[in-house]
Parts: C-alpha cells; sequence; structure tokens
C-alpha cells in the first residue's frame, strides 16, 4: 500500500543514525525498515518535544541540556510521493560532523504483533550513499 509522506508529522533524525554503521565499521545500512508507528509511540527513545526545524534542517539537539554541538538532522534533497531523499548529518559535540544521502520509501503492510495481523507505516531504506 502506498503512503503519502506528511510534512506535518516529521520523521525522527534518530531514524536514520540506526541506518548507518559506527564509524569504526564499514558495513551500511545496517538496518533496511523501520516501523514508524512504533517510533511515535516510543517517547523514550525518540523525544519528539526536542524536534525543531531550522531553515531547510529537522533537527534534534542531542546534548543533555541542549543548547550544544551534538546534534542529528536532515533535510530533504528530492521528493516524489512515497519516495524521498535526504542528506543525513550527525555530530556527537566533537568536530567531526558525518553525513550521508539516504533514499527511503513509506508503505503499509501487514504484520504480526502479539498474534494479531496489524497494518503498520514501514519506512524502508532504499539506497546510502
Amino acid at each position: 500500500m502506498k503512503v503519502t509522506i506528511n510534512p506535518a508529522k516529521p520523521i525522527h533524525p534518530a531514524i536514520f543514525e540506526m541506518v548507518e554503521c559506527w564509524l569504526s565499521d564499514t558495513a551500511s545500512p545496517v538496518v533496511t525498515e523501520i516501523n514508524l508507528d512504533a517510533v511515535e509511540k516510543n517517547r523514550n527513545q525518540f523525544d519528539y518535544t526536542r524536534l525543531q526545524k531550522d531553515g531547510d534542517w529537522t533537527e534534534i539537539d542531542c546534548t543533555e541540556k541542549g543548547g550544544g554541538y551534538a546534534f542529528l538532522r536532515y533535510k530533504v534533497l528530492d521528493s516524489k510521493g512515497n519516495c524521498q531523499k535526504v542528506l543525513f548529518q550527525s555530530n556527537g559535540g566533537g568536530t567531526l560532523t558525518r553525513q550521508s544521502e539516504i533514499g527511503f520509501r513509506i508503505n503499509k503492510r501487514a504484520i504480526e504483533i502479539d498474534g494479531k495481523k496489524t497494518i503498520v507505516r514501514i519506512l524502508s531504506i532504499e539506497s546510502i550513499k
């Protein structure tokens, strides 16, 4: 099933951090599919209260009290229907900022949760560079 991307409900930048491998590793993408419905419900891991827009960027300040240099952010490079490509950047608080282009598609599909067929929104990775 095709799903339209809703700009009023942005994707949390921490999702894209799970796609990349650690700096000391070499194989990406690590995660290729993400349940967006679960992300929106899991407020401890994905805190939407700290999400903000800065021009074209959707970002989250990752410092303990905010106002620091550590961040996760992305901006949309291309959007066609349920397909998007974003430029994702992450910085752990130092001088190194990592970035990658991540292409993905959002669809709905049925999965079994606690023995019950459930329709969920899935973000599927299509490309990474």
